[in-house]
């Protein structure tokens, strides 16, 4: 049985390959994603249609984790994902990453972080 902590690290590390279906990949096939400021999505299709929604708009990606603990089956990881979009802004966004793991893959994901430093970021 895959360690949760591994699972978590190897999937925040994938993000730097911005490879959709990678992460896809690592969700359960009923996997939840939920960013807290917006609706939750469910399903590999779903979850592809909206990790390629903002994913395909950066040039770089890199999750450096800060903090992470583990009870159980459930991470917690505290990040500063430190993003360049495609037109050359840079967002570095503190955020924490809420994960439910089963059978080595992210049956949810709860992301909480504050939209407007987002936004504010993107607006350069």
């Amino acid at each position: 049985m895959a360690d949760p902590a591994d699972v978590v690290r190897q999937f925040i590390a994938a993000w730097s390959r911005l490879d959709v279906e990678e992460l896809v990949g690592w969700f359960t096939e009923d996997g939840i994603y939920h960013n807290m400021p917006i609706a939750p999505v469910q399903g590999h299709a779903a979850l592809r249609q909206f990790i390629a929604g903002f994913a395909g708009g950066w040039a770089t990606t890199q999750w450096d984790v800060v903090n992470l603990a583990v009870s159980g089956n459930t991470v917690f990881a505290e990040r500063v994902d430190r993003t360049t979009t495609r037109d050359g802004k840079q967002v570095d966004l503190p955020c924490c990453g809420v994960f439910e793991v089963r059978d080595g893959r992210i049956a949810v994901w709860r992301d909480y972080f504050d939209m407007n430093a987002y936004m504010a970021g993107l607006a350069g």
